[in-house]
């Protein structure tokens, strides 16, 4: 796991200066503490930031092969690299390290941009053929990587995070109503957006290519799962399913340097303590909560049993409510896009806390999306019942349920079940509120007609992967495809790079995914119970207790509680602020007030959008863009 950047001047061929790339290559210094690299071959400069994981004393990037026809510079880890190597091998490639990296350099030689199909891992890569004077960045199938570029006046620059791009722009960054508008409704920016205009990010499973004075987005990653033929019985899904949980754990624990686990009170994290048993034992888990005096459920207590149960080691961080408003801020920073997800806070400490025994952690992510397990996903599942109503009683039934207080979920669900559309329907799901609604939080002159429903034509690309899956299987792709990598995936890997923590989603290697995409829904929600095939699985090594836990992510209860119930602390108070930086440009400070009024009345339950605003505020503070003069209209 490490940091890379880069530049490449396409058109003009100038020279890129040294110092250039070593102001941003410093900008993330923080994601490779053990070393440095570059690389400068006139119009093109590659730096690299090392966290070293795989062998220690021979990874050092950007890497070449031994005629320096073709370099990588590479952050994540390729899990199959010694399946990989062997086969070039054969073909008499000979390697110099014993590095993954090298995999992918061999791999470019031997099979051009289709090695990229061949790599079960995660990665943010950017590989240059000198003498094809071409340019490739690409992002990992599933997203768990970031690759962030912008391509202005024939050159492109290009990082794992945005502050290597940032960093050699001339001008400060202009903020995108349009993207903001998506982000209040979704509680993330889908790729390929930023916050930014003009900056843009690789969405999961594509590339871009510059070469000859221009250059493309493509997507490498394309699938079209069908079922299996002839069907699965259950007890044939459970036992392979189990393998290939085996196969993508044991991948997974290759390091050179200790592995932990971030463990949770829940079933996935406590499944992934069984499997990582399997294969030796002293693995250390690490656990953040807020204690039963903030949360009568906090999962500390839990994931203590748990680990004591399967006899693992469990250090726990301890958080309160002041730390949570104190270090939001400084937070929301480290994620340079807003995010709305209260898990975020947790997260960044449980990260820090890992740290200080281990450079690498596995986290449980995953089986929600693949497995449906959360409430929309019974919504999706079973919403076809709901559409064979006759339309005069769905509208009757639609009507009553409008005039409910507080049951803002239920409205968009039953409202957004209804669409007649595939797509659309998705969209409504996933949307905190009506289109109109967020539109009408704008400043007159900065709401983007339609910007919520632009995410349309991003999610449209996907469509064709959709054709033989069911209901359930279609909204899920586009989870894996887009929510996930950019919400979950994202916020993941800056929180822990931030300390230097590489993580790893087991649950997301791609032989599991793209067996469990063609499975039914009736093995991943079944009589009403979510994640039921996971479940079953996981009956093999939790105890009932464990398996009965509500779900619950990293301390996320205590969180929503206090906001739900304290719009009045310091992060109510940016809300009601006029002078608040998002209502001098952006939003409309009464159309905030009545959203908040109707939250304090209980009339509507309106904190999600609410958290939403004050994390769009924090950013905009972080980001020091609204008192610039760099904001246009748009």
């Amino acid at each position: 796991m490490c940091g890379i950047c880069g530049q490449f001047n396409f058109v003009n061929g100038e020279p890129v200066l040294s110092a250039t790339l070593r102001t941003m290559t410093a900008t993330i210094a923080h994601r490779g503490p053990d070393d440095e690299g570059f690389y400068i071959s006139g119009p093109l400069g590659l730096g690299f930031r090392r966290l070293s994981i795989i062998d220690l004393a021979g990874g050092h990037q950007p890497m070449s092969d031994a005629d320096q026809h073709v370099w990588v510079a590479f952050n994540g880890e390729i899990y199959n690299f010694k399946e990989l190597r062997a086969e070039l091998e054969a073909y008499g490639h000979v390697f110099k390290t014993r590095s993954d990296t090298e995999v992918i350099v061999h791999g470019y030689k031997r099979w051009g941009k289709a090695v990229l199909e061949r790599l079960n891992g995660m990665f943010g890569v950017a590989i240059w053929d000198d003498r094809a004077r071409r340019l490739i960045l690409a992002r990992d199938a599933m997203g768990i990587k970031l690759l962030y570029y912008r391509v202005s006046g024939g050159t492109v620059t290009f990082g794992s995070e945005l502050r290597p791009v940032l960093a050699a722009m001339h001008d400060r960054p202009v903020v995108d109503p349009a993207a903001i508008n998506l982000f209040l409704r979704y509680r993330y920016t889908p790729s390929p957006l930023t916050p930014y205009k003009g900056v843009r990010k690789l969405a999961a499973g594509t590339l871009a290519i510059f070469e000859g004075g221009t250059w493309c987005v493509e997507r490498w990653y394309r699938t079209r799962p069908e079922a299996f033929s002839p069907p699965k019985t259950d007890a044939e899904a459970a036992e392979e399913l189990l393998a290939i949980y085996k196969r993508a754990v044991r991948r997974q624990l290759v390091s050179d340097v200790p592995v932990g686990l971030l463990l949770s009170g829940g079933l996935d994290s406590g499944l992934l303590l069984g499997l990582i048993q399997l294969f030796g034992d002293h693995w250390p888990t690490y656990t953040v909560g807020y204690g039963k005096a903030a949360y009568r459920d906090d999962e500390l207590t839990d994931a203590a049993e748990t680990a004591g149960l399967l006899g693992a080691a469990n250090a726990q961080v301890q958080l309160t409510r002041e730390a949570f408003e104190r270090e939001l801020p400084r937070i929301v920073s480290v994620l340079e896009e807003p995010v709305a997800a209260s898990s975020i806070v947790p997260m960044y400490f449980v990260c820090q806390r890992a740290r200080q025994d281990v450079k690498v952690a596995l986290v449980g992510q995953g089986p929600d999306e693949l497995f449906g397990g959360y409430k929309r996903h019974l919504g999706v599942t079973y919403g076809h019942y709901w559409r064979r109503i006759p339309k005069w009683l769905r509208m009757g039934v639609e009507g009553g349920i409008q005039r409910l207080p507080r049951s803002e979920a239920l409205k968009r669900g039953v409202h957004s079940l209804s669409e007649s559309g595939r797509v659309a329907r998705y969209q409504g799901v996933f949307s905190l509120m009506p289109g109109a609604t967020v539109d009408g939080l704008f400043q007159e002159g900065w709401s983007v007609s339609g910007a919520g429903d632009s995410v349309r034509a991003i999610w449209g690309e996907l469509e064709p992967e959709m054709e033989h899956l069911d209901e359930l299987g279609g909204f899920q792709l586009l989870e894996l495809r887009s929510s996930l990598p950019d919400e979950l995936l994202m916020y993941a890997d800056k929180l822990s790079m931030a300390h230097g923590l590489e993580v790893r989603v087991p649950y997301l290697d791609r032989e599991i995914v793209e067996y469990v995409e063609r499975l039914p829904a009736s093995f991943k929600v079944r009589l009403g119970q979510r994640k039921w095939l996971h479940r079953r699985v996981a009956q093999g090594f939790l105890p009932a207790t464990i398996l009965r836990r509500k779900k619950r992510g990293f301390a996320v209860d205590a969180v929503d509680a206090w906001f739900h119930g304290a719009v009045d602390s310091r992060m109510g108070e940016y809300l009601l602020d006029p002078q608040s930086l998002m209502y001098r440009f952006l939003l409309n400070h009464a159309a905030v007030g009545r959203l908040l009024e109707a939250h304090r009345s209980k009339r509507e339950d309106n904190h999600k959008m609410l958290f939403s605003l004050v994390l769009l505020e924090q950013w905009l503070r972080a980001a020091d863009c609204a008192a610039t003069g760099r904001v246009t209209g748009p």
